[in-house]
């Protein structure tokens, strides 16, 4: 009798491998498929043979060069032919790491997520000290709405690389979507201790969490910037980001009315102004003024 249960479960699981197997091809054909339209649609961009011009030939180029183009080709938003030499220029003996990280990075630009896992989870089992592997690996996570293990690699990240900027401000951004703004508040101090301007900068992982805020969330995400620069003593940028809170609708008075850090700025009257502005823009009205530089400050309190 045991027997046929013994062959039952064989088969079964020799089934549902085949299964596996067979949608993991169709699903390789199908991203295949994809990408060779996806390659032809660049094609068509009426830049693309002033650019093809100065493109090094695959066949005999050194993986250097052909690195570099492909890092051309991604900066002029060409992805899918960045890919194709990407992976030439692995062909022709480029670092791997490199080239995989390269490669996850410019699946996620263009959205694909788990093609993206894939490459940085090769990344980290082919070299577990690389932080750029963990950090990426992270925010693939953060973007599918795996907060707990995309706090897990960016901290692995930060382990192999403390000064840097964005795993530190990544994993603050982790934190801040679970709610965690204490935990948020000190990885954005470190970051911004680190790189003062890290807010400014465009393009990086960074900018990629940030556009994953939901509006309310990013509006909140502002006022926490305002408070960190306030901290630092940077009153311009405290004032660009209270106004980009206020615009998204967060009631900045009540919440400087709890802080103790902000509260002394409450009735500062370029904070007035900025919500006042904010509120003016949001029920379709003209503001009073665009900026709130020409304004004085309120003088010291008295002791």
């Amino acid at each position: 009798m045991g027997c046929p249960v013994r062959l039952f479960r064989l088969s079964s699981a020799l089934f549902l491998f085949s299964a596996f197997v067979a949608g993991a091809s169709l699903s390789a054909q199908l991203n295949a498929h994809s990408h060779e339209l996806a390659v032809e649609l660049e094609h068509e961009d009426p830049q693309w043979p002033l650019i093809q011009a100065h493109l090094p030939d695959p066949a005999t180029a050194s993986g250097e060069k052909l690195e570099t183009a492909a890092d051309v080709l991604r900066a002029r938003r060409f992805p899918e032919n960045a890919l194709n030499y990407y992976s030439d220029a692995l062909k022709r003996g480029a670092d791997e790491v490199e080239i995989l990280n390269k490669m996850g990075v410019t699946e996620l630009e263009v959205g694909n997520h788990e093609i993206a896992r894939a490459f940085f989870q090769r990344v980290v089992h082919l070299k577990r000290k690389n932080p750029d592997g963990w950090n990426n690996l992270g925010a693939v996570e953060y973007l599918e709405g795996e907060n707990g293990s995309a706090i897990s690699d960016y901290k692995k990240a930060i382990k192999l690389n403390k000064r840097s900027a964005p795993f530190h401000s990544n994993l603050g951004t982790a934190y801040f979507q679970r709610k965690d703004f204490e935990s948020a508040r000190k990885e954005f101090d470190v970051a911004l201790k680190i790189d003062p301007d890290l807010m400014l900068h465009r393009g990086g992982p960074g900018g990629i969490t940030m556009r994953m805020l939901s509006p309310a969330d990013h509006a909140r995400f502002c006022y926490e910037l305002a408070r960190l620069y306030a901290q630092h003593g940077d009153v311009a940028n405290m004032l660009h980001y209270l106004t980009t809170a206020s615009e998204g609708g967060f009631d900045v008075l009540e919440a400087m009315r709890h802080d103790d850090l902000l509260e002394q700025y409450r009735k500062d009257p370029r904070v007035l102004l900025l919500v006042h502005n904010a509120e003016a823009i949001r029920s379709g009205h003209m503001p009073l003024t665009a900026s709130t530089t020409a304004l004085p400050p309120l003088p010291p309190p008295e002791h």
